[in-house]
């Protein structure tokens, strides 16, 4: 038989290893031992690891790469944060928004990122971050899928045009629907805008993605409300609740109440480690409050849980660069997820359950799934958090896409090895 693509000797993050992959026609067309078979090219991992690409299923395209326009983040809270989104809002333009947006989806292919959930803020009436961003989803289809938020970052009845702009962007091609209901300016009409958000995904047959919570305030309680309107209305497996930061400020008897409710209806979590840890608890002295909702402790309700990198170089994080590695990594430390399973755990959090929620047809590395994989200069999962490591091969429909050099230092020390590749520096007892 004859192959697109062959990859030898790769061990998978189920932990069976020296398996070979072979594809043909953009799918997998087999996965044992041993694979005989003709092939245009071949890769020997040589016992590495291949992974599903990485999916990032919380992110803010609109703006990434603007740090410093029009000016910096001081204080590095959420609220500035969003008043100096609105100061750039203005002055955005289509060329503008698109080129940062294609730039950023270079940097995801070469970090093995094939699958974004972006929000796109509805509030501006000209709806140029939606145009753009519809556009940049038609031109980035070959290689990631791509999917946009109608995000009304302002509020859904706090800005005055957001409910009609919010049906307009759907109208135009905008896939799910989103929204803050803690920045609205009562509890009252936050609670308001998740049922009317939830009413008209279910009208539209369409995905649901909140900004839930996104707070120290431990009595913003909106992830209460959605898990409500999820059953109500039948989107059960539709909706995520994105941050749910304030859980982490909640009294643990209100919890127990509120996770087996989460659980029940069948809603996601999305944390977003790197923003999670740098913007919440800004107005503590000591103790600082980490801010991550409580990843184990819904893992252990059977929520399914996933690792959004949520933002890169743009009014709230000036750092990022699009490593769905790095993000889990900051995901288990903030998490206390150190057990040896925990943070196999969290590599699925930034592959296979965020390819849950958003849906992605095809997804893994069975036969039939679709030929997008990545090989990783580590043996293991827990390794490739812990190397970041270098994205080797990545590919895409059966085709290599991006190609990195193995990290491999050389040194030039009296009876010392001559060169050093951390992936060969493994504990004693794995």
């Amino acid at each position: 038989m004859t192959f697109d693509l062959l990859i030898k000797n790769a061990a998978l993050p189920d932990g069976r290893k020296g398996m070979d992959i072979a594809c043909a026609g953009g799918r997998i067309a087999a996965v044992d031992r041993g694979i005989e078979g003709d092939a245009a090219r071949v890769i020997e991992a040589e016992g590495r690891l291949v992974s599903p690409p990485f999916v990032d299923s919380h992110f803010h395209m609109d703006a990434t790469l603007s740090l410093g326009l029009p000016r910096m983040n001081e204080s590095g809270t959420l609220l500035e944060g969003i008043a100096l989104w609105g100061e750039l809002k203005p002055l955005l333009t289509h060329e503008a928004v698109m080129e940062r947006a294609l730039r950023y989806c270079d940097l995801a292919v070469s970090q093995g990122l094939l699958a974004i959930r972006t929000h796109v803020d509805i509030c501006d009436d000209r709806l140029l971050a939606a145009e753009a961003l519809l556009e940049v989803k038609k031109r980035i289809a070959p290689y990631i899928d791509l999917q946009l938020v109608a995000f009304p970052q302002d509020g859904f009845y706090r800005s005055p045009n957001s409910e009609k702009n919010l049906i307009r962007a759907l109208d135009m091609g905008v896939d799910i629907v989103g929204g803050i209901p803690h920045f609205e300016r009562t509890m009252a009409d936050g609670a308001k805008s998740v049922a009317a958000l939830c009413e008209i995904a279910a009208e539209r047959g369409l995905m649901v993605d909140i900004h839930c919570d996104e707070t120290d305030d431990p009595m913003s309680r909106h992830i209460e409300t959605l898990a409500y309107e999820t059953q109500r209305l039948g989107l059960q497996g539709r909706v995520a609740g994105s941050h749910l930061t304030s859980m982490h400020s909640m009294d643990n008897y209100y919890v127990s109440k509120l996770l087996p409710l989460i659980a029940e209806a069948g809603v996601s979590a999305i944390a977003n480690p790197l923003i999670n840890i740098t913007i919440q608890g800004r107005h503590d002295t000591y103790p600082k409050r980490r801010g991550q909702t409580r990843v184990p402790e819904m893992r252990s309700q059977g929520i399914n849980i996933a690792f959004g990198h949520d933002c890169v170089m743009d009014p709230w994080y000036s750092l990022g660069n699009a490593d769905m590695l790095e993000v889990a990594s900051m995901g288990l430390h903030v998490g206390h997820m150190t057990s040896r399973e925990a943070m196999r755990y969290a590599f699925d959090c930034v592959t296979k359950n965020p390819a849950r929620i958003m849906g992605l047809e095809g997804y893994g590395l069975e036969v039939g799934c679709k030929a997008d994989m990545v090989l990783l200069q580590a043996a293991d999962p827990i390794e490739a958090i812990r190397l970041k490591a270098r994205r080797l091969a990545v590919v895409k429909s059966g085709r290599v896409i991006s190609e990195t050099p193995a990290q491999v230092a050389t040194l030039s020390l009296e009876g010392r090895p001559a060169a050093v590749d951390p992936a060969d520096y493994t504990p004693a007892g794995s």
